[in-house]
């Protein structure tokens, strides 16, 4: 007996082009049914701008879940990696252990050591882009000079510039994601006679690899995260190190220190053994329990940020003994180095090696502020003139979250006017009057604790799951509403969260601004904010202005390719109900 199908056999295995209804026009005209199956993938185009985590992960995961797309990576730079691949200085390094800082799909069991240093960060990402097919999508050293919404295609316009030839040319694209980061806009500070000085002037974001420091003497400007990276990095080959600390700072006790105890002799950036390598390699078992373990660690802590909490109540103590017995061979330093303000009201910094390094000889604290620098040294507001054969710049980013580009959106509004004051965003990730555009670590997004890493994997997700092709918007009263709530979570509500009193980085380098950066909760917060969109908070525009197009033309992909399967029916697909 032949199989009914195949009674009909006559019929062509696929749907020929010209037997496809393009359009049956019911009585409402925008009511029309497409001319393509209900799970055909409407062709998109993509355009991710920058290299780094976020655009690396962005062109991995659009090509894994959305069919029928077309994706772009510019990248500025004349090598992928973002932050990784422009931080060179010495000692540059993450923040968080090595193993919770990697993509939870290609976990890294060969790190070298316990806060891995950039190159090793670098390398990491390029083997990532490399092994998921990403470099045929991303064109290096082509910098995206501005994008425009045009209403008439519903399309973003790009401008992009050849930093080779400097010629530039057009792109346009359905969606534009923007992963440039936050922290790629460095400036010199604005110290009088800076550009006097006639000795080696160096950057941390911007780093002289060509540059021997051996047996130099350095100025370092700057205690915070990149400062406190350079002056231990530095420290074994210059001859003398004046550090000077506009403010004083909490260095956090590390994480997993049980396993630094036992594995790295106490050293807080131990380096694992070629046996402890090969365990992780050959036994996933003995792998999976510590990088969970240290994770657990990592992100259990966010008590330590609320006023009253009794992690924060006893973090305080922690953190002192901590500092304590780093410093032991110079306890009188704990005095200058002791903050008034809570641990946590910062990102926490664990420093490794940074205390260690205060305590030895070759290294001064300068406490007095900066009055003016001249051709050989630095004069401080005590008169005192200090020397030196090169100046080292830790001083930071522009934070004020202005993308270093034009964007104009509906209307012709630029996003830089729109920001001018406050930047506004919802859920860090977008803004009204700029359809289909999403930010990658955007405003409100930095983490005061907890993993960065897996907040930029959730935010892609969420773009991911957003960008199924009908024009999005968001809400004017969603993103106004959510506006009020971050202020008045991280904000208004000082005596609950301690960041909000302190940080000026946070605020856009104001002392009185609203909270810019810092996510109002928790890392596992953000989390679980990306995995459960709310679809209510965005206006739609459909394609042809058929909110019914989505419904296709009567058929599936399957049944069009004759690959029809009926696995619906197998028991892993099934949900069964529990028996009484």
């Amino acid at each position: 007996m032949k199989r009914l199908s195949r009674v009909f056999s006559s019929s062509p295995k696929t749907v020929p082009t010209q037997s496809r209804p393009a359009a049956i026009v019911p009585e409402n005209p925008k009511l029309t049914i497409e001319g393509r199956s209900i799970d055909e993938g409407r062709p998109l185009r993509i355009v991710v701008i920058g290299a780094g985590i976020s655009g690396i992960l962005s062109c991995i995961r659009f090509r894994q879940r959305i069919p029928n797309i077309e994706i772009c990576v510019y990248e500025k730079n004349p090598d992928i990696g973002g932050t990784w691949f422009e931080n060179r200085y010495p000692g540059c390094a993450c923040d968080i252990p090595a193993h919770t800082y990697q993509a939870t799909f290609e976990p890294n069991k060969e790190w070298s050591t316990f806060y891995a240093r950039a190159p090793e960060i670098h390398k990491y990402w390029k083997h990532v882009a490399e092994k998921y097919g990403c470099m045929k999508y991303i064109k290096l050293k082509q910098q995206v000079n501005s994008a425009t919404w045009d209403e008439r295609s519903s399309k973003w316009k790009l401008e992009i510039q050849d930093l080779d030839s400097g010629s530039s040319y057009t792109d346009e694209g359905n969606i534009v994601i923007q992963g440039t980061g936050s922290l790629n806009n460095w400036k010199w500070p604005e110290i009088p006679g800076l550009d006097e000085f006639k000795g080696k002037l160096l950057h941390s974001a911007s780093w002289d690899e060509g540059y021997d420091y051996s047996n130099q003497r350095v100025a370092v400007i700057g205690n915070g995260s990149s400062g406190i990276q350079i002056v231990p990095g530095i420290l074994p080959k210059v001859t003398h190190i004046d550090h000077y600390m506009r403010s004083r700072t909490w260095v956090s006790p590390t994480f997993a220190r049980e396993y630094i105890e036992k594995h790295g002799n106490g050293n807080d950036n131990f380096t694992f053994s070629p046996e402890d390598i090969e365990e992780f390699k050959n036994n996933h078992e003995a792998y999976q329990k510590f990088r969970k373990g240290v994770e657990l660690e990592l992100q259990s802590i966010h008590g330590a940020t609320l006023n009253g909490h009794p992690m924060q109540l006893g973090a305080h103590e922690a953190f002192v003994e901590n500092m304590k017995r780093r410093l032991a061979n110079k306890p009188e330093l704990i005095d200058d180095l002791i903050p008034a303000f809570p641990p946590a009201c910062r990102r926490l910094t664990p420093g490794p090696g940074y205390l260690e390094a205060l305590t030895d000889e070759k290294v001064d604290i300068i406490k007095s502020d900066i009055a003016k620098i001249d051709e050989k040294g630095i004069i401080t507001a005590d008169g005192q003139h200090r020397a030196v054969d090169a100046i080292v710049c830790a001083t930071g980013f522009d934070t004020t979250c202005t993308p270093r580009f034009t964007i104009r959106g509906r209307d012709g509004v630029l996003l830089s006017e729109r920001w001018k004051e406050t930047p506004e965003t919802y859920i860090a990730v977008a803004t009204d009057g700029f359809p289909n555009y999403f930010i990658s670590l955007g405003p409100n997004a930095a983490l005061g604790e907890g993993n960065l890493l897996l907040l930029i994997e959730k935010e892609v997700d969420y773009f991911t799951i957003r960008c199924n092709g009908i024009i999005l918007e968001l809400w004017l009263r969603a993103k106004k509403q959510y506006a009020s709530f971050d202020g008045t979570v991280m904000n208004i509500s000082r005596t609950r969260y301690l960041v909000a009193s302190v940080a000026v980085g946070t605020r856009g380098g104001t002392e009185e601004g609203r909270i810019v950066a810092l996510w109002p909760g928790s890392s596992l917060h953000a989390m679980k904010v990306f995995a459960q969109p709310r679809w209510e908070d965005y206006e739609y525009e459909y394609v042809n202005d058929n909110p019914f197009g989505w419904i296709g033309d009567g058929w599936t992909e399957n049944e069009k390719n004759d690959k029809i399967h009926v696995n619906y029916l197998d028991d892993d697909q099934v949900d069964f109900p529990a028996a009484k």
